[in-house]
This record gives structure tokens, C-alpha cells and sequence, in this order.
């Protein structure tokens, strides 16, 4: 799987790009604030609906603009696959594949899978719990539509039974319906437990070797999955907490307040590894992310390298370097050299400069891009 072009109108400081990507590795170079890590943003939107930063659509369309437009191209056992959508500054984006207007966002995930790797995902790893629930949910909701399915229904009866919650301080007698949120929390919600669970399982069965080797055969890291509360006694917790939660007008159990723990030789990470041990757990799941992607789709996700090089010593960046392999990767930064020590084939070199791409080695492209936005 590759995403052979990437087209962008009124997209944060891009009035229009046309840019065609090679099926290996792929260089954006430039200073700091030039627009490179947009464009990365930009393909990690079109594969899944979202921006690796958290932020809204209208945060990304430019200034004094209503809309803007990604169109992706994307390639996968020989066929081609036409990705538009349009972020609105009001409504829900649209987006249609092949021309064909799709009603939901989440009919889009899996049609290319994309792994994206940033100096920020240290924060996964320290951060409180709420990251390393969004890293479980986009890599799951990629791979599994039930899930993605039981996980949205399960945040629609969350914010609907909070609602009754805030509801309920004026009008008493409405408490009778609780129960029928709860009955629904604990169908959906149970869902979203067991495969969480079993996502974890997977992981640990990755993970272990891949930092067992990046940590020089010094450390063994391990995944713990910490649910909130186990399945068997989820409605009687809601039940338990029904007063709590009346009071406090929000629903206090639930998969919703879910962690995962790392333990590096069986210590918290979060709490006892250094930056340096924290940064190689995190390395270590970007790469088994690749890895449960490949045995999963049985394809291989495209890699979003955001200037990780320059986070990593000589040793980890070899090894991260070693597992490009055939992957299509794309990566920013603002110098060659890490690229030339790691003798790294680089394919394709765009040299990105306020809001305009350059390919540097143009004799070297073979699929020039389709004129934007051509119908």
C-alpha cells in the first residue's frame, strides 16, 4: 500500500500543493515553521479523519477561507483509490471516495493504513492516561471496524446518559431512564474491554523482542492493560455509583477512564524510567505498531516520520533506520546528515520553504502529478 500523491488547497499555509510521492523513502527538508509537518498532518487526516495534533477543521482551513480540500491517491494491490475531502469551517467534513460521497467518517478507516511517529509521542509513554487511550483507539479503530463501531456507540450512550445526569438536577423523575443507558453502556462497553484486552495481548506478543533489541539486551518492556472496571461488574457498578454520579453529573465508570501502563523490568515507566528509557519504549511501540499493522492487513502501513532522526542517538537511529525496509516512508527534516550516516536510500527529496514544495531530484521522478483538483 502507497499514497502516490497528495493535493491540498486553503490547508494552514498552503494555497495549493500538487505533490507525488516514490513507493520508498521520501526526504521533506527545510527550516523549522516552513509547512512540513503539515503536509504529514494532512496525510495522517486523509487516512484517519483526524489530526495527529487534536486539532479541529477549523483550525487547519487558512484565514478568511470556508473550506479546505485534501485529495490523496491512494494505491493498494495495483489499484488506485481516489480520496477527497473537504473540511468545513461549520458542519462535519465531507469526504467521497472515488467520486461517491461516503455518509460517515469512519467508512474510511483502513483504506490506508498510516503509522505516524513524532518526537510528541514521548507523551504517550508520561503523559496521563487520555493519550495512551487515543493511541489504543486509532490504532484499533484502523484495524477493526466492529471496534470502531462498538467504541462510537459506546461515546454516543456516554454523552447521552451525562446529559440525562445534568437533566436530572432539574427534573428528578427523569432518574427512571437511567437505566436505560446503563444497560447499553454495559453492552457497548463491554466490547470495547475484551478487544482492548486482546489488542494488549497482541502487542506484549510483539513488543517484548523489538525493545529487548533497542534497549541492547538491557531491558524487557511489558504493556499492561488497567481497565476501569472488569465486565462482570460493570452494572453493578453503575449501580454502586449512581448516586456519585447524579451528583456529580457525569458518568464515573467505564472503559472511558481506562490506562495502560508500561513497565520497563516490571518499574512504571511513567513514573521511574528516564527520558532516554522513555523514549526508547516509545520507539519500541511505533515499531511494533508497523509490525501488528503488517500481520493484521497483511500489507504494510505507510510510515510518518515527524523529525524523529535528531530525538534518537547513533544506535536507535540505525535500528529505526534497519525497520524502514520496503515501507513507503515519508520524513521531515531540516538537514540530510542523520540520512547520509544511516546510509539510507532516499528516494525522493522535496525541499519545502514557506508554503512551497520543491522535488530537488526531479530527474529522478517517474509519476508526475495529475493537475490539482482535476476532475
Amino acid at each position: 500500500m502507497i499514497i502516490k500523491s497528495l493535493e491540498l488547497a486553503d490547508y494552514r499555509n498552503y494555497d495549493s500543493l500538487s505533490i507525488s510521492f516514490d513507493k520508498g523513502v521520501n526526504i521533506l527538508c527545510g527550516d523549522n515553521a516552513q509547512g512540513k509537518t503539515n503536509i504529514l498532518e494532512a496525510v495522517y487526516l486523509a487516512a484517519t479523519t483526524k489530526s495527529h495534533r487534536g486539532s479541529k477543521d477549523r483550525e487547519i482551513i487558512q484565514f478568511s477561507k470556508e473550506e479546505a480540500h485534501i485529495r490523496t491517491y491512494v494505491e493498494r494491490d495495483g489499484v488506485e483509490t481516489r480520496v477527497d475531502m473537504h473540511l468545513r469551517m461549520t458542519g462535519s467534513k465531507g469526504i467521497a471516495i472515488d467520486g461517491q460521497k461516503i455518509k460517515r467518517a469512519a467508512d474510511l478507516l483502513g483504506l490506508c493504513n498510516v503509522v505516524f511517529f513524532s518526537p510528541e509521542d514521548l507523551g504517550i509513554i508520561k503523559n496521563g492516561p487520555a493519550e495512551r487511550r487515543r493511541f489504543v483507539d486509532m490504532e484499533l479503530c484502523q484495524l477493526d471496524q466492529m471496534y470502531l463501531h462498538d467504541l462510537n456507540h459506546y461515546n454516543k450512550v456516554i454523552n447521552q446518559r451525562n446529559k440525562l445526569l445534568k437533566d436530572m438536577y432539574f427534573n428528578p423523575g427523569l432518574q427512571d431512564m437511567l437505566g436505560v443507558w446503563d444497560m447499553q453502556l454495559v453492552n457497548y462497553g463491554s466490547k470495547v474491554i475484551e478487544r482492548r484486552r486482546d489488542f494488549v495481548r497482541q502487542l506484549n506478543e510483539i513488543i517484548k523482542d523489538i525493545h529487548w533489541k533497542l534497549s541492547g539486551e538491557k531491558e524487557e518492556l511489558q504493556v499492561c492493560y488497567e481497565p476501569d472496571v472488569e465486565i462482570k461488574d460493570f452494572e453493578k457498578r453503575l449501580l454502586f455509583s449512581k448516586d456519585r454520579d447524579i451528583k456529580l453529573k457525569t458518568t464515573s465508570a467505564g472503559p472511558h477512564r481506562d490506562d495502560f501502563v508500561f513497565l520497563i523490568n516490571g518499574v512504571d515507566a511513567r513514573k521511574f524510567a528516564s527520558q532516554g528509557q522513555q523514549r526508547t519504549a516509545a520507539l519500541s511501540l511505533k515499531l511494533s505498531e508497523i509490525r501488528m499493522v503488517e500481520d493484521m492487513t497483511k500489507d504494510s502501513p505507510v510510515l510518518l516520520l515527524d523529525d524523529v532522526l535528531s530525538e534518537l542517538d547513533s544506535g536507535r537511529q540505525q535500528l529505526l533506520c534497519n525497520s524502514i525496509g520496503n515501507i513507503q516512508t515519508i520524513i521531515t527534516c531540516t538537514g540530510l546528515e542523520e540520512f547520509v550516516n544511516n546510509r539510507i536510500q532516499i528516494n525522493r527529496i522535496f525541499q519545502v520553504k514557506e508554503g512551497k514544495v520543491v522535488c530537488v531530484n526531479e530527474e529522478d521522478m517517474k509519476d508526475p502529478v495529475k493537475e490539482p483538483f482535476e476532475s
